[in-house]
């Protein structure tokens, strides 16, 4: 493949939400807690929480969902209010542009309402200084009028529950972050549990799936339930074309191998972009945006979209210098690993090579 022409909005292993994942992933979505899989920690804990104010009548506290894209922050939100019995509304945080938009959004909820924003680490500074007395004293700050006229309004609010969802949630502002009373990591999921939700999601688009076969495909979703139900996808028109329509171990296999995803969940991208430090630059250090000039992608993309995973399973490491293959990388892609002597200094400045 070229790389001039790759998509990456095209690209299967994408953690991130695309307009194909809208046609399967409501209709797969759980309702409660008891049918959510996975996350055992998160859901125990918001289980005490959800029970407790639904006994004393309250409002549950904010809540903060952080972790990897695909997880299920939207889907964990929508739970929540389901469980609370309230209405929940969606955005997000580039949609909310201007202090008015917040306002009108907040001013409709009903009392013990659910107010879910989405990416909210990118609210512009102005809009989330609205938020902190929304948040805490459960009312709006309103500025009438311009100069010496100017003057402030409060206006009260019923009580709502904020649920804040991010990937980035070092970018959260410490002010905003320390208004939430529940935050709450999502972890990437073990394969045994994606399999349990491939099943799920294959009894609900009513195809035949055999246990082995649902785990091949979870062992190659990265942990991430949107890839797996993505990926099932594509399996399904493999075995109702080159199969009997049902999907078992061997029929997985030959399809993703016919994506080239092979068993770590590796597409042709990300191969191309370790063969390309390895091949091109001895397996690193390379700088960024050299990287990123050579494989013909955006520096941002390569750092937010491809480098996650690649040091998650140890295949890439970051150094002051630039990014290296690490033996792993090399193993996995059948290359023999070469030694280099790095130089270093001893203490009286003298520079001297090292293995």
């Amino acid at each position: 493949m070229d790389v001039n022409e790759f998509d990456f909005e095209d690209r299967i292993m994408s953690t991130e939400y695309s307009a194909e994942d809208s046609e399967t992933e409501v209709g797969l979505r759980p309702q409660t807690l008891d049918e959510y899989i996975g996350q055992e920690k998160a859901k125990e804990i918001l289980k005490v929480y959800i029970d407790a104010v639904k006994l004393r009548g309250d409002t549950l506290d904010h809540v903060l969902l952080y972790g990897p894209p695909g997880l299920g922050k939207t889907t964990l939100s929508q739970i929540i209010a389901n469980e609370l019995g309230v209405n929940l509304r969606i955005t997000s945080g580039p949609a909310i542009e201007k202090q008015g938009d917040l306002a009108a959004l907040l001013s409709n909820l009903a009392e013990g309402d659910v107010l879910f924003i989405d990416e909210i680490h990118r609210l512009s500074r102005s809009v989330e200084e609205i938020l902190y007395p929304a948040m805490e004293d459960y009312a709006l700050d309103i500025i009438i009028g311009k100069g010496p006229a100017a003057r402030s309004i409060r206006l009260p609010l019923s009580k709502f529950t904020l649920i804040g969802a991010t990937t980035r949630a070092g970018q959260l502002t410490t002010p905003l972050r320390d208004r939430f009373g529940v935050l709450l990591r999502l972890e990437l999921y073990t394969p045994e549990e994606l399999a349990t939700i491939v099943k799920r999601s294959a009894g609900i688009l009513d195809v035949p799936i055999d246990e082995d076969g649902a785990l091949e495909i979870a062992s190659r979703s990265r942990g991430t339930p949107r890839i797996a139900n993505r990926l099932l996808k594509r399996v399904r028109d493999f075995a109702q074309v080159m199969g009997d329509g049902r999907i078992t171990c061997d029929i997985a296999r030959m399809s993703l191998d016919k994506l080239e995803i092979d068993e770590l969940g590796l597409d042709n991208t990300d191969r191309r972009m370790i063969e390309t430090i390895i091949d091109f630059y001895d397996g690193g250090p390379v700088g960024l945006e050299t990287l990123a000039a050579t494989i013909g992608e955006e520096a941002v993309t390569i750092e937010d979209v491809y480098e996650p995973y690649l040091l998650q399973i140890g295949f890439l490491s970051r150094t002051p210098r630039g990014r290296c293959a690490t033996h792993l990388a090399y193993d996995h892609l059948g290359k023999p690993f070469k030694k280099k002597a790095a130089s270093s200094q001893s203490d009286d400045g003298q520079m001297k090579l090292v293995d």
